[in-house]
């Protein structure tokens, strides 16, 4: 940077910065979260949702109000990102739905890459038949009532070689996490796993109106060569503690009224997550660095209005954190989405940052996330079934700015799919270009963009499995091109190829090794992912994935630096 910024919002005060210093302290934020989470269906889109009747009566316009009624009462709808233990508590309302006896559900994956959900309903034999007494893990559900036990497992195995691109005495310098010896240069494993338990349960106030609400404890663990460490760790706290009230009315013509509110350790996702996913940290002493095991906030306050195909929702989250880099980062947001005819949907985002000892650094000053503000705007077109062949266009742009001194940065990203859902193997072809603004060393004003809590999965805003743990969503610019086949509704096969390039040589912020680049050439990835869900419970899942230094990462290490290949895998099993 050749001029200065003003420093008002930095909480450490102003003055220049010694150059060594900062350099430590710039990639401190960004290696500390190198981590991908794997991909369950908490968080996926739903593309599709099929209510099947297993014992249909012979009269066809008593099947037609069942159908329907199950429908309003599940309220769940294509576009919408499926909850487990949200849609959970909404098939327990729709077994009150007169004439249905039990309702079960099962998940396959959609041609778009999202789920298609089929609700199984089972309508009672006559008036006198008793009700379905419900099956463990339901442990109560009648008359508006409802308490389920939550149990889930998770057990993987990962590996690398060339991990760091062999160089972790660089590319870790300074690092928080490094605890005894890294992976890096040659093969190294590690086995990781967490057990979560909890219950969840709901009752009925009124007719239109039920109470909810959740708590659950989580045991992680982790042993053998992991990226930071070799330590064996173990781990176990509160994950959910939450209550909520849902509620709303059906009109005579139709018009669907839903309220919910809701406050609490929980999780929270805006949109596909380009801002805010990752509510919680894991790795250092909580172990599951690469499973993610914990997703829930310290504190997530959520209250939404939905009026037909309109969601209004207003928040507030307090990132869980890791205490060795808490931020105490606090993030207020209002959210509006809408489904439109014609496969439209919109939606528009208010995000304000009024507390965090977060901090941005440039060559001369430390300046502070404290006042950040956000708006975003994204668009999704889809103008056939998602069982249909054709086209899926996407895209979203956002930019920041600060109340404390001059930001503005840009992130923004477009794609394009087609999907062929009658073909062998359902191919759907996509090409995603992303854009995360750097800062330009030419100018006063910042522009390096802050990505809060983006990440996900590697569908998602985790872009490379690992690439992004060297460099995260700021000052890059990603080409994804990327296949999914459907051997069948229960298999997912997803290969993609990435290019990798810096917006700005200027990179202080991000890993300290590749502070100043030579070139913008980041580097590449070629990766494939396999998904499996033998049944609703059990979900298994691989990859692997070949990581190719560019010119940037190989001139800022030497000239010494390996491809970095990993390979992982791990069975997960919820009920």
């Amino acid at each position: 940077m050749t001029g200065h910024h003003r420093d008002s919002g930095n909480p450490r005060g102003g003055g220049l910065v010694i150059a060594l210093m900062v350099l430590l302290g710039a990639g401190l934020s960004g290696l500390a979260r190198a981590q991908s989470s794997v991909e369950t269906e908490d968080g996926m889109r739903i593309d599709s949702i099929q209510v099947q009747l297993g014992n249909p009566s012979d009269d066809a316009a008593l099947n037609r109000r069942i159908e329907d009624g199950v429908r309003r009462a599940i309220g769940s709808y294509p576009g919408d990102r499926f909850q487990n233990d949200a849609f959970r508590f909404a098939l327990s309302r729709a077994t009150r739905v007169q004439g249905v006896a039990a309702i079960d559900f099962d998940l396959g994956f959609s041609p778009g890459g999202g789920l298609d959900v089929r609700v199984d309903v089972t309508l009672r034999g006559g008036p006198g038949e008793p009700p379905v007494k419900p099956a463990f893990p339901v442990l109560v559900d009648r008359n508006g009532h409802f308490l389920r036990v939550k149990a889930e497992g998770l057990a993987m195995y990962y590996s690398n070689h060339g991990a760091w691109y062999g160089r972790p005495d660089l590319m870790l310098n300074g690092n928080p996490l490094v605890e005894g010896d890294t992976a890096g240069e040659g093969f190294s494993q590690w086995a990781e796993g967490f057990a979560h338990l909890g219950l969840y349960g709901m009752t009925a106030l009124v007719d239109s109106a039920s109470l909810y609400g959740g708590a659950s404890a989580i045991v992680s663990a982790s042993a053998g060569q992991e990226l930071f460490t070799d330590t064996t760790r173990s781990y176990a706290a509160i994950e959910d503690a939450y209550v909520g009230v849902v509620g709303g009315r059906t009109g005579a013509d139709g018009d669907r009224l839903v309220y919910n509110v809701s406050a609490g350790r929980q999780r929270f996702t805006l949109g596909d997550g380009f801002l805010l996913v990752n509510t919680a940290s894991n790795g250092s002493n909580r172990a599951t660095l690469q499973s993610n095991s914990r997703w829930a906030g310290d504190f997530v306050a959520l209250a939404q209005v939905t009026y037909n195909n309109t969601r209004v929702e207003a928040f507030r989250v307090d990132p869980d954190e890791l205490p060795i880099i808490d931020s105490r980062t606090r993030i207020d947001g209002l959210n509006l989405q809408s489904r439109l005819p014609g496969g439209w949907e919109l939606g528009a985002t208010h995000l304000r940052v009024p507390q965090s000892d977060a901090s941005y650094f440039t060559p001369t000053d430390v300046l502070g996330r404290e006042g950040l503000r956000v708006n975003d705007l994204r668009a999704r077109w889809q103008p056939r079934a998602a069982n249909l062949a054709g086209p899926i266009l996407s895209a979203e742009y956002a930019v920041q700015s600060n109340s404390n001194f001059d930001m503005r940065a840009v992130g923004w990203n477009a794609e394009a799919q087609y999907q062929f859902p009658e073909a062998k193997w359902s191919p759907a072809l996509s090409y995603r270009y992303a854009s995360f603004s750097g800062d330009d060393a030419d100018t006063d004003r910042y522009e390096r963009w802050d990505p809060l809590l983006s990440g996900g999965n590697g569908e998602q805003w985790v872009q490379g499995i690992n690439h992004f743990k060297i460099v995260q969503d700021a000052n890059l610019r990603t080409h994804r091109v990327q296949l999914r086949l459907r051997p069948t509704p229960k298999i997912e096969l997803v290969p993609q190829a990435w290019i990798f390039r810096a917006d700005s040589l200027t990179n202080i912020g991000g890993n300290p090794a590749l502070s100043f680049l030579s070139s913008h050439d980041f580097g590449s990835e070629l990766n494939l992912t396999a998904k499996y869900f033998p049944n609703r419970n059990l979900y298994l899942h691989a990859h692997v994935a070949a990581t190719f230094p560019g010119e940037a990462a190989r001139d800022a290490l030497g000239g010494d630096a390996d491809t970095w290949w990993s390979f992982a895998f791990f069975a997960r099993y919820a009920f």
